[in-house]
């Protein structure tokens, strides 16, 4: 058993699990174009997911703080980054593909500039004098989020908004008898260089260092002279950003928002958190690919089963690795 387990970490481990599903999904589905668009949908899917999880997982994992609030800033970033858009008009729709990609950066931009500056002032004013204390955490934090929702109804109203996507990222790239949405690669690459960069600055740089040993000690890392407080907030900033990050994507994405648009994806975000393991960026990338592929495989397989296709990954995957894929910290 331990060398049946050594072999399956030395080719991958649980990294080889999307390719896994993947592999079985082809099976099923037996016609390789309808394999690879749902394939390309899951990836993008995921990779906007991370986006939002990868903030909470931050949040969660390295400050052990339940903020059930975090759906807010996706919605505050869905809701800016639609209104930008619109305010763009021309540079939207415009036949200038350098125009509609600054607009769209424009967007996403003042999306995660936004979710920055709340996440400094939730974390001064609503989170930081319940550190510690989960069962307060999870009041405040649902009742700030309460307070959010209404904020957004009275500012842009309960009426659906339609979300402009920019003109260059509204085709398809054709290979063979398989169509690729633009949006979607775009989406997939955006997700991959924020997962460079986090990962590159937690574990490269001296900021990094600083935060995982405030985590592990944090005593001992006051007592050298550094404010770890200070980093904490960067670090609840920062997960606060990529949430808005990745509402503005996933506006796109959907074409029509609603208020209910951050509730509706915490579900999934939680799942990619609990699966992936808390505080783990890699576990948070895995989890989300894991959950987009699973979404769109499942929905086109078998319909009826795809509204509890991921609570059935989670609970397989909890069965197995109760502390998730590749958590931080185990137990």
């Amino acid at each position: 058993m331990k060398t049946l387990s050594a072999t399956f970490e030395r080719f991958g481990g649980v990294m080889l699990l999307p390719v896994a599903l993947g592999l079985i999904a082809f099976v099923l589905i037996g016609r390789p174009s309808t394999w690879m668009t749902l394939t390309v949908a899951g990836l993008a899917m995921g990779m906007m997911i991370f986006l939002m999880a990868s903030g909470l997982s931050l949040i969660f994992g390295l400050m052990d703080v339940l903020n059930f609030g975090h759906s807010a800033f996706v919605s505050f970033g869905a809701f800016i980054a639609a209104s930008v858009l619109a305010w763009f008009g021309v540079w939207v729709s415009g036949g200038s593909a350098a125009m509609n990609i600054v607009a769209l950066m424009a967007a996403v931009a003042a999306a995660t500039a936004f979710g920055a500056l709340a996440g400094w002032a939730f974390e001064r004013i609503i989170v930081k004098p319940v550190y510690k204390d989960h069962l307060r955490q999870i009041l405040i934090t649902m009742g700030a989020l309460i307070v959010a929702e209404e904020l957004i109804l009275m500012i842009w109203g309960g009426a659906p908004i339609p979300v402009p996507r920019p003109a260059a990222l509204t085709g398809s790239i054709v290979i063979g008898d398989v169509a690729i949405e633009l949006y979607r690669i775009f989406a997939f690459a955006l997700g991959l260089v924020v997962y460079v960069a986090m990962h590159f600055a937690l574990n490269r740089t001296r900021i990094g260092l600083l935060i995982r040993a405030g985590v592990e000690n944090r005593e001992m890392v006051e007592a050298l002279g550094f404010r770890i407080d200070r980093l904490f907030i960067a670090v609840f900033m920062a997960g606060s950003a990529l949430a808005a990050m990745g509402g503005a994507m996933w506006a796109g994405y959907q074409g029509l928002i609603t208020t209910a648009i951050g509730s509706e994806m915490m579900i999934l975000v939680f799942i990619v958190v609990i699966i992936g393991g808390l505080g783990s960026i890699e576990g948070s990338l895995l989890g989300a690919i894991l959950v987009g592929l699973m979404a769109n495989y499942v929905a086109f397989l078998f319909p009826k089963l795809s509204l509890a296709s991921n609570m059935i990954l989670m609970m397989a995957i909890l069965l197995w690795r109760p502390f998730g894929l590749k958590p931080a910290v185990k137990g």
